[in-house]
């Protein structure tokens, strides 16, 4: 998915920028769990960078969290690119573990 690029204040949430061959491709942001279901709002998160356009958004439910954010969680990622583009940066995906401990 290229190099992720974040203000440190702004983490483990977001936005993290992603910035793929010198370009940035999407904007990221993970929600919690239990504060997305307890209806917290998560009105305008999902802001492109100045000069880019949203083309699509992809979410992933991380039950068991990932390092940076260990913690039951959504990662939205909304793409800059096609989704036929960005799905050529990691060819193979990225697994998300369905256990603990499960690579």
């Amino acid at each position: 998915m290229g190099e992720h690029w974040a203000n440190p204040r702004n983490l483990p949430e977001g936005p993290i920028y992603g910035v793929y061959n010198g370009k940035p491709v999407f904007t990221e942001f993970m929600l919690d769990k239990k504060a997305f279901a307890s209806g917290k709002s998560f009105d305008d998160v999902l802001k492109p960078l100045p000069g880019y356009k949203i083309d699509h958004v992809d979410i992933d439910y991380v039950p068991y969290g990932h390092a940076g954010y260990p913690i039951p969680h959504y990662d939205v990622h909304a793409y800059y690119v096609s989704h036929a583009t960005h799905e050529k940066y990691c060819p193979n995906g990225e697994r998300i573990p369905t256990k603990p401990g499960v690579p």
